[in-house]
Protein backbone atom coordinates (compact mmCIF):
# COMPACT_ATOMS: atom_id res chain seq x y z
CA UNK A 1 0.00 0.00 0.00
CA UNK A 2 1.57 3.57 -1.16
CA UNK A 3 2.28 5.67 2.15
CA UNK A 4 -0.45 8.49 1.03
CA UNK A 5 -3.51 8.26 -0.95
CA UNK A 6 -4.62 12.22 -2.64
CA UNK A 7 -7.91 13.31 -3.28
CA UNK A 8 -8.61 16.09 -5.75
CA UNK A 9 -12.29 17.79 -4.61
CA UNK A 10 -12.50 20.87 -7.20
CA UNK A 11 -16.16 22.06 -6.12
CA UNK A 12 -19.08 21.19 -3.71
CA UNK A 13 -21.13 20.53 -6.25
CA UNK A 14 -20.59 20.09 -9.92
CA UNK A 15 -21.76 23.58 -11.87
CA UNK A 16 -21.27 25.75 -9.12
CA UNK A 17 -17.74 26.46 -10.13
CA UNK A 18 -13.78 26.81 -8.83
CA UNK A 19 -10.94 29.11 -9.42
CA UNK A 20 -8.68 28.03 -11.63
CA UNK A 21 -5.74 28.92 -9.46
CA UNK A 22 -6.92 26.58 -6.78
CA UNK A 23 -8.01 23.45 -9.31
CA UNK A 24 -3.89 23.80 -10.63
CA UNK A 25 -2.93 23.76 -7.07
CA UNK A 26 -4.95 20.45 -6.51
CA UNK A 27 -3.04 19.31 -9.92
CA UNK A 28 0.39 20.02 -8.57
CA UNK A 29 -0.02 17.73 -5.74
CA UNK A 30 0.22 14.97 -8.09
CA UNK A 31 -3.68 13.40 -7.15
CA UNK A 32 -4.62 10.15 -7.12
CA UNK A 33 -8.47 11.14 -8.71
CA UNK A 34 -10.54 13.91 -8.89
CA UNK A 35 -13.62 13.32 -7.64
CA UNK A 36 -17.04 15.61 -7.57
CA UNK A 37 -20.58 15.13 -5.75
CA UNK A 38 -23.19 16.25 -8.34
CA UNK A 39 -26.06 16.39 -6.61
CA UNK A 40 -28.14 16.35 -3.41
CA UNK A 41 -31.63 16.03 -2.41
CA UNK A 42 -31.33 19.72 -0.53
CA UNK A 43 -33.07 21.82 -3.35
CA UNK A 44 -36.64 19.50 -2.54
CA UNK A 45 -38.38 17.17 -4.22
CA UNK A 46 -39.24 19.11 -7.67
CA UNK A 47 -35.78 17.95 -9.48
CA UNK A 48 -36.23 14.09 -8.57
CA UNK A 49 -39.85 14.24 -9.40
CA UNK A 50 -39.33 16.43 -12.75
CA UNK A 51 -36.33 14.50 -14.20
CA UNK A 52 -34.26 18.14 -14.19
CA UNK A 53 -31.14 19.84 -12.84
CA UNK A 54 -30.44 22.36 -10.30
CA UNK A 55 -27.22 23.28 -11.60
CA UNK A 56 -26.66 25.27 -14.72
CA UNK A 57 -26.24 22.98 -17.94
CA UNK A 58 -23.30 25.83 -18.83
CA UNK A 59 -21.05 25.75 -15.42
CA UNK A 60 -21.56 21.76 -15.52
CA UNK A 61 -19.98 21.45 -18.30
CA UNK A 62 -17.18 24.09 -17.56
CA UNK A 63 -16.33 22.21 -14.74
CA UNK A 64 -16.01 18.79 -16.38
CA UNK A 65 -14.41 20.01 -18.54
CA UNK A 66 -11.21 21.25 -16.40
CA UNK A 67 -11.96 17.51 -14.40
CA UNK A 68 -11.79 15.19 -17.42
CA UNK A 69 -9.08 16.80 -19.55
CA UNK A 70 -6.89 16.72 -16.29
CA UNK A 71 -7.87 13.68 -15.30
CA UNK A 72 -7.32 12.00 -19.15
CA UNK A 73 -3.68 14.04 -18.96
CA UNK A 74 -2.81 12.34 -15.61
CA UNK A 75 -4.27 9.16 -16.34
CA UNK A 76 -6.42 9.40 -12.68
CA UNK A 77 -9.90 7.82 -12.78
CA UNK A 78 -12.75 11.11 -12.97
CA UNK A 79 -15.43 10.30 -10.84
CA UNK A 80 -19.04 11.90 -10.54
CA UNK A 81 -21.46 11.13 -8.17
CA UNK A 82 -25.70 12.09 -8.05
CA UNK A 83 -25.16 12.78 -11.43
CA UNK A 84 -27.04 15.93 -12.96
CA UNK A 85 -28.61 16.76 -9.26
CA UNK A 86 -30.98 13.76 -8.36
CA UNK A 87 -29.17 10.95 -9.94
CA UNK A 88 -32.05 9.37 -11.91
CA UNK A 89 -31.64 8.10 -15.42
CA UNK A 90 -32.89 11.62 -17.03
CA UNK A 91 -30.18 13.45 -14.76
CA UNK A 92 -27.60 11.06 -15.60
CA UNK A 93 -28.32 10.87 -19.63
CA UNK A 94 -28.53 14.71 -19.19
CA UNK A 95 -24.65 14.74 -17.24
CA UNK A 96 -23.67 11.87 -19.93
CA UNK A 97 -24.41 14.26 -23.23
CA UNK A 98 -22.52 17.13 -22.02
CA UNK A 99 -19.36 14.65 -21.19
CA UNK A 100 -19.68 13.44 -24.31
CA UNK A 101 -20.35 17.12 -26.28
CA UNK A 102 -16.82 17.84 -24.42
CA UNK A 103 -15.08 14.82 -25.70
CA UNK A 104 -15.85 16.24 -29.32
CA UNK A 105 -14.94 19.30 -29.17
CA UNK A 106 -12.02 18.47 -27.30
CA UNK A 107 -10.67 15.43 -29.41
CA UNK A 108 -11.01 13.37 -26.36
CA UNK A 109 -10.87 9.37 -25.98
CA UNK A 110 -11.79 7.72 -23.15
CA UNK A 111 -13.77 4.77 -21.41
CA UNK A 112 -17.06 6.17 -19.67
CA UNK A 113 -18.65 3.85 -17.23
CA UNK A 114 -22.29 4.47 -16.37
CA UNK A 115 -23.76 3.48 -13.24
CA UNK A 116 -27.33 3.79 -13.18
CA UNK A 117 -29.13 3.87 -9.68
CA UNK A 118 -32.86 3.73 -10.80
CA UNK A 119 -35.23 1.31 -9.14
CA UNK A 120 -38.22 -0.29 -11.25
CA UNK A 121 -41.34 0.18 -9.00
CA UNK A 122 -42.16 -3.88 -9.10
CA UNK A 123 -38.64 -4.39 -7.03
CA UNK A 124 -39.91 -1.67 -4.20
CA UNK A 125 -43.72 -3.21 -4.26
CA UNK A 126 -42.32 -6.41 -3.81
CA UNK A 127 -40.13 -5.71 -0.69
CA UNK A 128 -42.79 -3.60 1.04
CA UNK A 129 -44.95 -6.85 0.67
CA UNK A 130 -42.28 -8.74 2.05
CA UNK A 131 -42.04 -6.41 5.02
CA UNK A 132 -38.40 -5.42 3.89
CA UNK A 133 -38.83 -1.55 3.52
CA UNK A 134 -38.25 0.69 6.87
CA UNK A 135 -39.55 4.38 7.17
CA UNK A 136 -37.03 7.34 8.43
CA UNK A 137 -37.27 9.00 11.06
CA UNK A 138 -40.52 11.18 11.30
CA UNK A 139 -40.95 9.66 7.59
CA UNK A 140 -44.85 7.84 7.37
CA UNK A 141 -44.40 4.22 6.34
CA UNK A 142 -44.54 3.40 2.67
CA UNK A 143 -47.87 2.65 0.72
CA UNK A 144 -48.27 1.01 -2.89
CA UNK A 145 -49.69 3.93 -3.80
CA UNK A 146 -46.60 6.03 -2.78
CA UNK A 147 -44.81 3.75 -5.25
CA UNK A 148 -47.07 3.64 -8.11
CA UNK A 149 -47.67 7.81 -7.97
CA UNK A 150 -43.44 8.34 -7.84
CA UNK A 151 -42.09 9.50 -11.23
CA UNK A 152 -38.41 7.84 -10.35
CA UNK A 153 -37.24 6.31 -7.46
CA UNK A 154 -33.42 6.25 -7.00
CA UNK A 155 -31.55 4.24 -4.58
CA UNK A 156 -28.02 5.57 -2.81
CA UNK A 157 -25.06 3.37 -4.10
CA UNK A 158 -22.07 3.15 -1.93
CA UNK A 159 -18.23 2.01 -3.02
CA UNK A 160 -18.88 -1.18 -4.87
CA UNK A 161 -21.00 -0.33 -7.91
CA UNK A 162 -17.67 2.33 -8.26
CA UNK A 163 -15.03 0.11 -7.58
CA UNK A 164 -16.65 -2.02 -10.03
CA UNK A 165 -16.18 0.22 -12.91
CA UNK A 166 -12.91 0.76 -11.67
CA UNK A 167 -11.93 -2.74 -12.36
CA UNK A 168 -13.01 -2.39 -15.68
CA UNK A 169 -10.81 0.43 -16.21
CA UNK A 170 -12.99 3.46 -16.40
CA UNK A 171 -11.28 6.54 -16.68
CA UNK A 172 -14.25 8.79 -16.34
CA UNK A 173 -17.41 7.34 -14.06
CA UNK A 174 -20.60 8.37 -14.04
CA UNK A 175 -22.95 7.41 -11.55
CA UNK A 176 -26.63 8.29 -10.09
CA UNK A 177 -27.83 8.31 -6.97
CA UNK A 178 -25.18 8.06 -5.14
CA UNK A 179 -24.10 8.17 -1.39
CA UNK A 180 -22.01 11.28 -1.27
CA UNK A 181 -18.62 9.87 0.22
CA UNK A 182 -18.27 6.85 -2.22
CA UNK A 183 -16.81 8.83 -5.32
CA UNK A 184 -14.11 9.89 -3.05
CA UNK A 185 -13.70 6.48 -0.89
CA UNK A 186 -14.11 3.76 -3.53
CA UNK A 187 -10.63 3.51 -5.00
CA UNK A 188 -8.80 4.17 -1.84
CA UNK A 189 -10.37 1.23 -0.24
CA UNK A 190 -9.50 -0.91 -3.21
CA UNK A 191 -6.15 -0.16 -2.62
CA UNK A 192 -6.23 -0.81 1.41
CA UNK A 193 -6.75 2.16 2.93
CA UNK A 194 -8.85 2.19 5.98
CA UNK A 195 -12.46 2.36 5.17
CA UNK A 196 -13.61 4.81 8.13
CA UNK A 197 -11.08 7.49 7.35
CA UNK A 198 -12.14 6.63 3.14
CA UNK A 199 -15.50 7.27 4.26
CA UNK A 200 -14.76 10.17 6.67
CA UNK A 201 -12.99 12.08 4.13
CA UNK A 202 -15.13 11.92 1.36
CA UNK A 203 -18.02 12.93 3.75
CA UNK A 204 -15.91 16.35 4.42
CA UNK A 205 -14.18 16.69 0.99
CA UNK A 206 -17.45 16.42 -1.40
CA UNK A 207 -18.24 19.58 0.51
CA UNK A 208 -15.26 20.83 -1.04
CA UNK A 209 -14.10 24.24 0.86
CA UNK A 210 -17.10 24.21 2.91
CA UNK A 211 -15.66 22.72 5.92
CA UNK A 212 -12.43 25.44 5.41
CA UNK A 213 -12.76 28.83 7.11
CA UNK A 214 -14.08 31.19 5.56
CA UNK A 215 -15.94 28.11 3.62
CA UNK A 216 -16.90 28.37 0.38
CA UNK A 217 -18.99 25.82 -1.81
CA UNK A 218 -17.18 26.81 -4.57
CA UNK A 219 -13.55 26.24 -4.22
CA UNK A 220 -11.22 23.01 -4.92
CA UNK A 221 -9.48 21.32 -1.75
CA UNK A 222 -7.11 18.07 -1.08
CA UNK A 223 -7.71 15.57 1.13
CA UNK A 224 -4.56 12.86 1.86
CA UNK A 225 -5.61 9.43 2.98
CA UNK A 226 -2.14 7.91 5.11
CA UNK A 227 -2.52 4.68 7.03
CA UNK A 228 -3.76 5.70 10.08
CA UNK A 229 -5.52 9.69 9.43
CA UNK A 230 -6.57 11.98 6.64
CA UNK A 231 -5.13 15.44 6.35
CA UNK A 232 -7.04 18.12 4.97
CA UNK A 233 -5.55 20.98 3.08
CA UNK A 234 -6.80 24.36 1.34
CA UNK A 235 -5.31 24.74 -2.13
CA UNK A 236 -6.76 28.77 -1.92
CA UNK A 237 -4.39 31.18 0.24
CA UNK A 238 -7.76 32.62 1.54
CA UNK A 239 -8.71 29.56 3.02
CA UNK A 240 -7.87 26.98 5.59
CA UNK A 241 -8.67 24.40 7.84
CA UNK A 242 -8.85 24.57 11.90
CA UNK A 243 -9.71 21.54 14.16
CA UNK A 244 -12.94 24.04 15.11
CA UNK A 245 -14.12 24.52 11.09
CA UNK A 246 -13.33 20.76 10.70
CA UNK A 247 -15.33 19.70 13.34
CA UNK A 248 -17.81 21.82 13.34
CA UNK A 249 -18.87 19.86 9.75
CA UNK A 250 -19.93 16.73 11.24
CA UNK A 251 -22.89 19.17 12.22
CA UNK A 252 -23.75 19.89 8.88
CA UNK A 253 -27.03 17.99 7.12
CA UNK A 254 -26.45 15.07 9.89
CA UNK A 255 -28.86 14.33 12.88
CA UNK A 256 -26.42 12.92 15.08
CA UNK A 257 -22.76 14.35 14.90
CA UNK A 258 -21.02 11.13 16.19
CA UNK A 259 -22.98 8.17 13.87
CA UNK A 260 -23.16 9.05 10.14
CA UNK A 261 -25.37 5.69 8.13
CA UNK A 262 -24.66 5.02 4.38
CA UNK A 263 -24.79 1.97 2.34
CA UNK A 264 -24.06 -0.83 4.48
CA UNK A 265 -23.28 0.49 7.73
CA UNK A 266 -22.13 3.96 9.31
CA UNK A 267 -19.20 6.13 10.10
CA UNK A 268 -18.42 6.22 13.81
CA UNK A 269 -17.16 9.18 14.62
CA UNK A 270 -17.29 8.80 18.84
CA UNK A 271 -12.91 8.13 18.91
CA UNK A 272 -12.50 10.86 16.14
CA UNK A 273 -9.54 13.87 16.86
CA UNK A 274 -8.79 16.71 15.15
CA UNK A 275 -5.20 18.23 15.17
CA UNK A 276 -3.59 21.12 13.24
CA UNK A 277 -0.42 20.30 11.86
CA UNK A 278 0.24 23.77 10.47
CA UNK A 279 -0.33 25.61 6.73
CA UNK A 280 -4.08 25.71 6.86
CA UNK A 281 -3.91 21.91 7.26
CA UNK A 282 -5.91 19.61 10.02
CA UNK A 283 -5.42 15.76 10.25
CA UNK A 284 -7.95 13.34 11.36
CA UNK A 285 -7.62 10.26 13.50
CA UNK A 286 -9.86 7.62 14.94
CA UNK A 287 -12.50 7.53 12.20
CA UNK A 288 -14.32 3.95 12.40
CA UNK A 289 -16.68 1.82 9.77
CA UNK A 290 -18.73 -0.23 11.52
CA UNK A 291 -20.69 -2.21 8.98
CA UNK A 292 -24.58 -3.08 9.40
CA UNK A 293 -25.70 -7.08 9.64
CA UNK A 294 -28.16 -6.29 6.31
CA UNK A 295 -26.34 -3.99 4.03
CA UNK A 296 -29.55 -1.43 3.48
CA UNK A 297 -29.67 1.42 0.96
CA UNK A 298 -31.80 4.85 1.07
CA UNK A 299 -34.52 4.66 -1.15
CA UNK A 300 -35.49 8.32 -2.77
CA UNK A 301 -38.75 9.05 -4.76
CA UNK A 302 -40.86 12.10 -5.58
CA UNK A 303 -44.36 12.41 -6.88
CA UNK A 304 -46.85 15.30 -8.24
CA UNK A 305 -49.09 16.39 -5.97
CA UNK A 306 -50.26 19.29 -7.69
CA UNK A 307 -49.38 22.97 -8.70
CA UNK A 308 -47.70 26.51 -7.40
CA UNK A 309 -48.64 30.00 -8.09
CA UNK A 310 -47.23 32.61 -5.72
CA UNK A 311 -47.02 36.64 -5.51
CA UNK A 312 -44.80 38.99 -3.60
CA UNK A 313 -45.64 41.84 -2.45
CA UNK A 314 -44.59 44.77 1.07
CA UNK A 315 -46.16 46.58 2.99
CA UNK A 316 -44.81 49.41 5.10
CA UNK A 317 -47.68 50.37 6.92
CA UNK A 318 -47.40 50.04 10.38
CA UNK A 319 -51.24 50.48 11.39
CA UNK A 320 -51.42 46.77 9.06
CA UNK A 321 -48.12 45.14 10.00
CA UNK A 322 -49.28 46.09 13.40
CA UNK A 323 -52.21 43.31 12.85
CA UNK A 324 -51.04 41.36 9.93
CA UNK A 325 -51.70 37.96 11.61
CA UNK A 326 -55.27 38.36 11.99
CA UNK A 327 -55.91 39.97 8.70
CA UNK A 328 -54.05 36.99 6.64
CA UNK A 329 -56.14 34.77 9.19
CA UNK A 330 -59.40 36.56 7.99
CA UNK A 331 -58.24 36.88 4.75
CA UNK A 332 -57.79 32.73 4.50
CA UNK A 333 -61.20 32.06 5.78
CA UNK A 334 -62.81 34.49 3.39
CA UNK A 335 -61.09 32.75 0.54
CA UNK A 336 -61.30 29.21 2.00
CA UNK A 337 -65.60 30.27 2.17
CA UNK A 338 -65.75 31.70 -1.40
CA UNK A 339 -63.17 28.83 -3.07
CA UNK A 340 -65.66 26.07 -1.78
CA UNK A 341 -68.73 27.91 -2.87
CA UNK A 342 -67.03 27.97 -6.35
CA UNK A 343 -65.62 24.34 -6.55
CA UNK A 344 -61.89 25.83 -6.14
CA UNK A 345 -59.78 23.06 -4.63
CA UNK A 346 -56.59 24.15 -3.13
CA UNK A 347 -54.69 25.32 -0.46
CA UNK A 348 -53.48 29.48 0.23
CA UNK A 349 -49.92 30.08 1.95
CA UNK A 350 -48.80 33.24 3.68
CA UNK A 351 -44.61 33.64 4.66
CA UNK A 352 -44.10 36.99 6.37
CA UNK A 353 -40.61 38.05 5.39
CA UNK A 354 -39.00 41.01 8.39
CA UNK A 355 -41.68 38.98 10.61
CA UNK A 356 -41.09 34.67 10.70
CA UNK A 357 -40.75 34.44 7.17
CA UNK A 358 -37.71 31.68 7.58
CA UNK A 359 -39.14 29.84 10.89
CA UNK A 360 -42.94 30.73 10.50
CA UNK A 361 -44.86 29.21 14.06
CA UNK A 362 -41.69 28.13 15.22
CA UNK A 363 -40.14 31.69 15.10
CA UNK A 364 -39.19 32.00 19.29
CA UNK A 365 -39.27 35.87 18.36
CA UNK A 366 -42.64 35.88 18.80
CA UNK A 367 -43.23 39.88 18.44
CA UNK A 368 -41.51 42.32 15.70
CA UNK A 369 -40.32 46.14 15.59
CA UNK A 370 -39.97 45.99 12.22
CA UNK A 371 -41.28 48.94 9.60
CA UNK A 372 -41.81 46.66 6.35
CA UNK A 373 -42.75 43.29 5.42
CA UNK A 374 -42.66 41.56 2.35
CA UNK A 375 -45.60 39.09 2.11
CA UNK A 376 -45.07 36.05 -0.16
CA UNK A 377 -48.46 34.73 -1.32
CA UNK A 378 -48.33 30.99 -2.21
CA UNK A 379 -51.12 29.44 -3.79
CA UNK A 380 -51.47 25.51 -3.76
CA UNK A 381 -53.96 23.98 -6.54
CA UNK A 382 -54.79 20.23 -7.82
CA UNK A 383 -54.61 22.22 -11.31
CA UNK A 384 -52.80 24.59 -13.13
CA UNK A 385 -56.08 26.82 -13.42
CA UNK A 386 -56.68 27.09 -9.57
CA UNK A 387 -53.31 27.61 -8.35
CA UNK A 388 -53.40 30.58 -10.37
CA UNK A 389 -57.35 31.50 -10.00
CA UNK A 390 -56.67 30.94 -5.86
CA UNK A 391 -53.41 32.77 -6.12
CA UNK A 392 -55.30 35.51 -7.70
CA UNK A 393 -58.21 35.83 -5.28
CA UNK A 394 -55.90 36.33 -2.78
CA UNK A 395 -53.67 39.07 -4.13
CA UNK A 396 -56.91 40.71 -4.84
CA UNK A 397 -58.45 40.47 -1.85
CA UNK A 398 -55.51 41.53 0.41
CA UNK A 399 -55.00 44.37 -1.52
CA UNK A 400 -58.10 46.22 -0.59
CA UNK A 401 -59.16 44.40 2.24
CA UNK A 402 -60.16 47.03 4.90
CA UNK A 403 -58.58 46.83 7.90
CA UNK A 404 -59.15 48.32 11.23
CA UNK A 405 -57.93 51.91 11.43
CA UNK A 406 -56.57 51.93 7.69
CA UNK A 407 -56.21 55.71 6.76
CA UNK A 408 -55.01 55.09 2.98
CA UNK A 409 -57.88 53.31 0.52
CA UNK A 410 -55.59 53.14 -2.56
CA UNK A 411 -54.14 49.35 -1.76
CA UNK A 412 -52.17 47.39 1.14
CA UNK A 413 -49.54 46.37 -0.81
CA UNK A 414 -46.45 47.91 -3.00
CA UNK A 415 -45.38 44.93 -6.03
CA UNK A 416 -41.84 44.21 -7.12
CA UNK A 417 -42.89 42.89 -10.28
CA UNK A 418 -45.44 42.60 -13.12
CA UNK A 419 -47.09 40.70 -13.57
CA UNK A 420 -47.35 40.21 -10.19
CA UNK A 421 -48.56 36.43 -10.17
CA UNK A 422 -45.78 34.12 -11.37
CA UNK A 423 -46.85 30.32 -11.93
CA UNK A 424 -44.15 27.96 -10.47
CA UNK A 425 -45.49 25.27 -12.38
CA UNK A 426 -45.73 21.85 -11.72
CA UNK A 427 -45.74 20.48 -8.03
CA UNK A 428 -43.62 17.95 -6.49
CA UNK A 429 -43.57 15.84 -2.92
CA UNK A 430 -41.43 13.48 -1.67
CA UNK A 431 -42.97 10.00 -1.57
CA UNK A 432 -40.50 7.69 -0.79
CA UNK A 433 -37.76 8.26 1.37
CA UNK A 434 -37.16 4.72 3.60
CA UNK A 435 -34.58 1.86 3.80
CA UNK A 436 -34.54 -1.25 1.90
CA UNK A 437 -32.26 -4.19 1.98
CA UNK A 438 -30.42 -5.56 -1.09
CA UNK A 439 -28.60 -9.00 -1.08
CA UNK A 440 -26.30 -7.90 -3.92
CA UNK A 441 -25.32 -4.86 -5.98
CA UNK A 442 -26.97 -5.60 -9.24
CA UNK A 443 -29.33 -3.09 -8.37
CA UNK A 444 -26.39 -0.77 -10.14
CA UNK A 445 -25.15 -2.15 -13.25
CA UNK A 446 -22.23 -0.47 -14.89
CA UNK A 447 -22.70 0.12 -18.82
CA UNK A 448 -19.15 0.91 -20.79
CA UNK A 449 -19.21 3.15 -23.50
CA UNK A 450 -16.05 4.09 -25.80
CA UNK A 451 -15.84 7.45 -26.32
CA UNK A 452 -14.07 8.85 -28.94
CA UNK A 453 -13.11 5.76 -31.06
Amino acid sequence: MSKEFRILSPTAILGYGFPESSFQAGLARDPHIIAVDAGSTDPGPYYLGAGKSFTNRAFVKRDLKYMIKAGLERRIPVIIGTAGGSGAKPHVDWCQSIIEEIAEEESLVFRLGIIYSDIQKEVVQQALQDNKIESLACVPQLTQKDIEDSTYIVAQMGIEPVQKALNQQCEVILCGRCYDPAVFAALPVMQGFDKGLAYHLGKIVECAAIAATPGSGSDSVLGILTEDSFILEPLSNVRKFTKESTAAHTLYEKSDPYHLPGPGGEINLENCTFTEIGDGRVEVKGSQFIETPQYMVKLEGAKKSGYRTICIAGTRDPIMIEQIDSILSTIKSNIAELCQKENIHGEIFFHLYGKNGVMGVMEPKKQTDCHEVAILMEALGKTETEAETLCSITRSTLLHYGYENRISTAGNLAFPFSPSDINMGEMFEFSIYHLMPIENQDLFPVLIKEIGE
